[in-house]
């Protein structure tokens, strides 16, 4: 009796069932097993069971012997499929480990390959992914980690400093050393007075970008009605990526929240995309007592271990015309996939990416979820669309960005040596002619509410600006001509300025405590007065306006409650002046380090009550 029968007979799964599933079998090329685990057909716990009542024992694989003549003669791709994979010849027989021993095709695969019969070992699925993609995926993942250095080395960040960047470091370092030695005074006023007008005018932008963006309402975005026009047998393949790592804790929530997508299912294709070494993520899947909508992709050990290389990885395995990314706590409007499509249908061609706001569901949870929610709203309700606005280089957000999956494979995909990858992929799309668009929908993230842990996400995203700046400015004139001078300031202020202003708010507020502090006569021995009072003064109106812009961000989602929380983003500042010194250590040691953030750390009990 074949696989498929036993479950329907053990009533895991329905005559009706069977037959949708042997229909999408047909249609992909997707072995029964296969589409019955990973589109929410049956749970792996309840398919154990009806192996094991149909007298098969599930054996441990991974120490099973291999033999690379036979894994020659097979693809990653094939094997993932059916769920199977060859591994060695004994006793005139292919010893084969399928999670299906009944799947027809892969046994008359076998036969035919090998010109023998196979010996079948019956393993868990979960296993035979785990083992294949880490005998079958060297050279995936070799892809996944030099396809863009091997083709635009130009805009890879595998070289943090290029030389004549590192020439003109030293060059500047030499001459403020020097000017110190000759004049410390002037040499010092000079410095003082750069950084101060620096720091103002780098606010002023913000302000101004903020201020377009709050007259901005999106002129392409969905309505009701055009949802209602969308047919669902007419809608594409739509591959979501969820790269997870030590997220064993929310697997369950992120099942929860994939379920609530209004989106056909036989047209999702969601891989969960677990690291080769994170047997406690596998293990929570394996766990589930319930079906499970999503296919596990294993990816294996390769330098750097970052976000943007398993997102390379299984980058190979998606089937959709459209790809976005969801973090595991991640819960996006229901209807958000079906906005995009909609949006994408209205845009004109050269829009190759559609990014979804970010705000947080557990805003009210402590102070430092109060100011990262007025940050973000900020962000996507103000900067975003101005910057859309004004025709500026978009950084994307790390996650909920929507492409279209050829022209993201165009494009080399993400950078694995670049820690905020998808900042960086934004300026890359603009390079290349291509838009980006920003769709009136939201997808809600757990807010960073321990301070150590935020410092720790902060500094990785200050640190991936840096190297964002830094690989975009190897050659300043070259990326002139390509952005032109609105596109070049644009990047220059939001993308170089954003950690500078970090970097120097500490030494402004140093001079501005110690003018309190101190006898105003010994800190004139070194600023004059006009120097000292305009230093105060850009400190002063550049606190100001980022007060005001923060309480901007309250209107647009009506977050009222949050407005005096506003007046501490001087504090919040200083936070983000810690994470920055931290990036800018971490950008010289260790740049392709990836700091890892701990989630499911709220205890907002009830996530998906979103107010809206």
């Amino acid at each position: 009796m074949s696989i498929p029968e036993i479950l329907v007979n053990d009533g895991f799964i329905t005559q009706r069932d069977r037959e949708k599933i042997d229909d999408f079998s047909a249609r992909s090329g997707q072995s029964f097993i296969k589409i019955a685990l990973n589109y929410g057909y049956i749970s792996r716990k309840n398919y154990e069971r009806s192996l094991i009542n149909a007298g098969y024992t599930l054996q441990p694989i991974r120490e099973l012997d291999k033999n690379e003549d036979v894994l020659s003669k097979i693809d990653l791709k094939f094997a993932d499929q059916h769920v199977a994979i060859p591994l060695y010849m004994a006793n005139g027989r292919m010893v084969t480990v399928m999670a299906d021993p009944t799947n027809q095709f892969f046994i008359d695969f076998i036969r035919f390959t090998y010109d023998c019969e196979p010996e079948i070992i019956v393993s868990s699925d979960l296993d035979i992914v785990w083992l294949s993609n880490k005998l079958l995926g060297g050279d995936y993942v070799k892809s996944s980690v030099f396809e863009l250095l091997n083709r635009d080395p130009a805009n890879s960040a595998f070289t943090t400093f290029s030389s004549g960047q590192l020439v003109f470091f030293f060059v500047l370092l030499g001459l403020v050393a020097a000017g110190l030695i000759i004049s410390f005074k002037n040499t010092s006023i000079i410095i003082n007075i750069i950084i101060s007008v620096f720091f103002l005018v780098a606010i002023l932008f913000k302000l101004f970008l903020a201020l377009v963006g709050s007259r901005f309402e999106l002129h392409q975005a969905v309505t009701r009605e055009d949802l209602k026009e969308i047919v669902e047998d007419e809608l594409p393949i739509y591959t979501i990526l969820l790269p997870v790592y030590k997220e064993d804790k929310l697997i369950k929530k992120l099942i929860w929240n994939l379920q609530a997508i209004d989106y056909p299912r036989e047209k999702l294709d969601i891989k969960l995309l677990i690291e080769e070494d994170d047997d406690k993520t596998l293990n929570a899947v394996r766990n589930l007592s319930f079906p499970a909508i999503f296919e596990v992709i294993v990816v294996p050990f390769h330098m750097p271990k970052t976000k943007p290389k398993a997102c390379n990885y299984g980058l190979h395995f998606a089937r959709g015309k459209y790809l976005t990314i969801y973090d595991a706590e991640d819960i996006p409007d229901t209807d958000q996939l079906k906005k995009v499509v909609a949006m994408f249908n209205k845009l004109p061609s050269n829009f190759i990416c559609v990014q979804s706001a970010l705000n947080y569901y557990n805003r009210n949870e402590n102070f430092l979820t109060r100011m990262f929610t007025l940050e973000y709203s900020y962000w996507f309700d103000y900067m975003l669309p101005g910057l859309d606005t004004l025709d500026i280089p978009i950084p994307l957000g790390g996650t909920s960005n929507h492409f279209k999956l050829d022209n993201l494979v165009e494009l080399g995909a993400w950078d694995p040596f670049n820690v905020t990858e998808d900042a960086d992929l934004g300026v890359r799309a603009y390079i290349k002619g291509y838009k980006i668009a920003v769709v009136n929908s939201t997808t809600y993230e757990e807010a960073n509410n321990e301070p150590i842990n935020w410092i720790r996400q902060r500094s990785r995203w200050i640190k991936g600006y840096m190297q964002t700046y830094l690989v975009h400015m190897r050659n300043p004139a070259a990326l002139l001509r390509k952005l032109g001078l609105r596109g070049f300031l644009g990047f220059s202020f939001f993308i170089g300025a954003t950690p500078l202003t970090f970097l120097v708010y500490p030494f402004l507020l140093a001079i501005f405590i110690s003018y309190l502090v101190f006898d105003l006569s010994s800190i004139r021995t070194l600023f004059p007065d006009w120097v000292l009072f305009m230093s105060i003064f850009n400190l002063m109106v550049g606190n100001i306006l980022m007060i005001y812009i923060n309480m901007m961000a309250v209107f647009k989602r009506r977050f009222y409650e949050l407005i005096l929380f506003s007046i501490a983003n001087p504090v919040y500042w200083l936070m983000h002046s810690v994470a920055a010194f931290k990036g800018l250590y971490q950008l010289i040691v260790k740049p392709f380090y990836w700091e890892k953030t701990d989630h499911g750390l709220s205890k907002v009990i009830n996530p998906t009550n979103v107010v809206k």
